[in-house]
């Protein structure tokens, strides 16, 4: 099941430890290597004072309708605590907002939300606002993450579409004949019995 990434802002984060919310999502915290949440970071009553201000996604038990489900507040964690979260944190990358390019140079429009799958986290679809003079004809673009080329600080380059099959008798080839006999058909007895004359 696909969602778009902009509901998970907001999304409350409940502890079956408290048996209740603690926190709410304010941030999501993406990896721009492989396009995955990695992170998310959350803010609440509990949060910067008692607790870390990251919940790293490995530490989701459950994504619901009725939000994130964790164990418990001590799930959160500081920035600088996990390498790998502080290394993209660092990088500051931001996915909505980014410019989105073809391969060959053409201005796709920008990323203003994403779909996401829960069981893994990795961004599936962006969805790209269309530049003004584009939006009359198209405001939205949707493309899939197999066609993403490149991610880098300042764009996303998208692979050109494929060019349609040619047919076989533009490309000078004949279509293929299956040289098979077919087992289901009925033998021509009256075709044996001339032969057996």
């Amino acid at each position: 099941m696909l969602f778009n990434g902009s509901r998970l802002l907001g999304c409350p984060v409940l502890s079956l430890h408290v048996g209740g919310r603690i926190a709410s999502v304010s941030e999501l915290i993406i990896d721009p290597d492989d396009l995955k949440i990695i992170a998310c970071r959350v803010t609440g009553l509990l949060v910067g004072k008692e607790v870390g201000e990251i919940l790293p996604m490995d530490s989701v038990r459950e994504f619901s309708r009725l939000g994130m489900i964790v164990d418990s507040a001590d799930e959160f964690v500081e920035p600088d605590e996990i390498i790998r979260i502080k290394k993209i944190l660092d990088l500051n990358f931001h996915l909505i907002g980014l410019k989105v390019e073809s391969k060959q140079g053409a201005r796709l429009g920008k990323v203003c939300d994403f779909t996401v799958e829960p069981s893994t986290w990795q961004v599936q679809q962006l969805i790209i606002q269309r530049p003004f003079i584009k939006s009359f004809i198209d405001p939205e673009l949707t493309i899939s993450r197999s066609r993403i080329e490149e991610v880098n600080d300042y764009k996303i380059i998208i692979k050109e579409e494929t060019e349609k099959p040619t047919s076989n008798a533009k490309a000078g080839k004949t279509d293929f004949v299956p040289s098979f006999v077919n087992p289901f058909r009925e033998p021509d007895f009256a075709s044996e019995s001339r032969t057996d004359d």
